[in-house]
């Protein structure tokens, strides 16, 4: 028997980690679309067609064309990926999946808090400045939408950008995208009351998802965050002491 025959190299623990993580967060929207399937399906035929009306005006149109579009984004992803690799930079798939995901994690959200009431620009514009007054009548469902609006922004964003890599960013990045989408509303009169608190909630949710991501947060080298590794050398040395 030749003894010298060289074994494969055991996957690294990181790469092993991602794609537990990779696998898990696609089997969980599987379930979760699986869960909704039914009221998603009622949009499928407006959607198919093309039209407006019972699609994209509507939340369950928004969720549907989503969820049809992840294919698209991961092919995008894919492809931004591939041309780091081609030019030799770091973190290629960590730097394209966050871009990617800013965007068709963000988007859609922001959509849906513009869609116009049943008095868009006939009733006055109102706003709410009083302080967990509105949370209060929020619910559990509306409380884990406010969660969601920013939450894939504040998941991916120190994933791409070394400057948010810290919670008092993201919450500030978080507070600041929100007042922005609360003063659309209320300028375009669009049968939404602005609130202080979709902005807590908002900034909330951003940071949440942002301590989610922590482990992979990009530093200033552009590494992922943790401890540092030590050199091959140094770990050869160690051995042979």
């Amino acid at each position: 028997m030749n003894r010298d025959t060289p074994r494969p190299a055991p996957a690294s623990p990181r790469r092993t980690r991602a794609s537990v993580f990779l696998l898990l967060a696609v089997l969980g929207l599987a379930g979760a679309a699986y869960v909704v399937r039914r009221p998603l399906l009622m949009s499928a035929p407006a959607c198919a067609a093309g039209r407006w009306h019972g699609c994209l005006d509507t939340f369950n149109g928004v969720v549907l064309m989503t969820v049809a579009s992840l294919p698209l984004a991961l092919l995008v992803a894919w492809v931004l990926a591939r041309r780091r690799r081609a030019a030799g930079l770091p973190s290629a798939w960590r730097l394209s999946l966050a871009e990617v995901g800013m965007v068709h994690g963000t988007v859609p959200f922001v959509w849906m808090t513009m869609m116009p009431g049943g008095g868009a620009g006939t009733v006055p514009a109102r706003v709410s400045l009083v302080p967990l007054r509105d949370l209060v009548t929020m619910g559990p469902l509306g409380i884990a939408g406010n969660l969601l609006v920013l939450a894939a922004l504040g998941f991916f964003a120190p994933m791409r950008f070394a400057a948010l890599a810290s919670p008092s960013r993201i919450l500030a990045l978080g507070a600041g995208c929100s007042v922005l989408i609360e003063t659309a509303q209320y300028v375009l009169r669009l049968d939404r009351v602005p609130s202080v608190d979709d902005v807590l909630v908002n900034a909330a949710g951003a940071v949440l998802a942002g301590l989610a991501s922590r482990r992979w947060w990009r530093t200033a080298t552009g590494t992922p965050s943790g401890p540092p590794r030590p050199a091959p050398a140094a770990a050869a040395a160690g051995r042979g002491a």
